[in-house]
């Protein structure tokens, strides 16, 4: 029983206690019960796409919001894992199992070249050059159609399993795990590993973090590596379960919905780009099938995403947090914006008052 009362004080103190852990857990909690409330596969798939989109988009966070290393063509490693894959199954007969984890090596292979040029480059020049990079992989592709498909790229690639809901259930897994793996690697308190705040010192000034000792060239090859590695993952899954792999998982404004999704949600956060990812991506899909909903639902999405950066510049998950979390000034944990006094050591905490213009 005291193990158990251990448990429950542990969950109280470092879950509940936290706004915006207690939104993680009930939005995890639905994920996974979201098969249990409906068994329509159109918005299952509507899910599953999503939370592949959202690993995606939070694998180019870790790159280029943590490490201010701008990739503006990030569909490089999503494109090239699902090629991999879709191309060893179909080719080599390998299970979804071998494929998925081979491409993402593959993927990590080619960040690992394409992290070349970040020893040298930064800002819009290293954005420039990495947006090449899908462009000249789209060349080989179009010139090996025999291998590759060329336009129509490769089909009949295997599921994931056998049914939509076990398909679900294992997208909705390796998310999760992955999600939260790369949140503690980020992690800036984490006193075991140290890469999210040697992360944070490169993007902040790369100068300064050198001269005090950083092997600054190869965090950011780790970063480069661990980038494309949940990218390629993201699209191993994807060619699975779409069962195919063609040139649009390479096109540049695939590149740049990662970059609006992050945006919009909140940029090196981790948390950010899945919020973006699972309210702009369900609302273009449901505005699809619409009445004209095909010709607005860009309109609308630009709409969306101006007016939220216009009102929430640093992001939507960001700014809502920020209306449920205060930080203690004295030992910096955590508290509810319903306390008055820090849960931790007592101090006052500050009232946040409502601006009036």
């Amino acid at each position: 029983m005291n193990y158990l009362y251990m448990f429950y004080n542990w969950i109280k103190q470092a879950i509940f206690a936290i706004p915006g852990r207690v939104i993680a857990l009930v939005f995890f909690i639905a994920l996974f019960c979201a098969p249990l409330i409906t068994k329509s596969e159109y918005f299952l798939g509507i899910i599953v796409l999503s939370t592949i989109f959202a690993l995606f988009a939070v694998s180019w966070d870790l790159l280029s919001g943590f490490t201010g290393q701008l990739n503006l063509g990030h569909a490089l490693f999503f494109g090239v894992s699902a090629y991999a894959a879709g191309l060893l199954n179909i080719h080599l007969h390998y299970s979804p199992w071998i494929t998925i984890p081979l491409g993402a090596l593959v993927a990590v292979a080619v960040g690992l070249v394409v992290g070349v040029p970040a020893l040298r480059l930064r800002g819009f020049y290293l954005g420039l050059v990495t947006l090449t990079f899908p462009l000249i992989l789209l060349g080989i592709f179009f010139a090996f159609p025999m291998q590759t498909g060329g336009e129509l790229g490769i089909s009949g690639i295997d599921r994931l399993a056998s049914s939509r809901v076990a398909e679900y259930y294992i997208v909705a897994v390796i998310f999760t795990v992955s999600v939260l793996l790369i949140w503690k690697l980020t992690d800036t308190k984490n006193k075991v590993i140290r890469l999210g705040i040697l992360l944070h010192a490169i993007r902040e000034d790369e100068i300064t973090a050198r001269a005090s000792g950083i092997n600054t060239t190869l965090q950011k090859f780790i970063a480069f590596a661990l980038s494309a590695f949940f990218a390629g993952i993201a699209g191993g899954l994807y060619a699975h379960y779409m069962r195919i792999a063609t040139p649009a998982a390479l096109e540049l404004f695939f590149s740049f919905q990662a970059i609006l999704w992050t945006i919009f949600g909140g940029i090196t956060t981790i948390y950010g780009p899945v919020v973006g990812v699972f309210i702009l991506y369900p609302l273009l899909e449901l505005l699809s099938g619409v009445p004209w909903g095909e010709q607005l639902r860009y309109i609308i999405f630009g709409v969306v995403l101006i007016a939220t950066l216009m009102i929430m510049p640093e992001g939507l998950a960001v700014w809502v947090l920020d209306k449920l979390e205060i930080e203690c000034p004295r030992c910096k944990l955590i508290n509810a914006f319903t306390r008055k006094k820090c849960r931790a050591c007592r101090a006052p905490l500050r009232i946040k008052k409502k601006t009036t213009v």
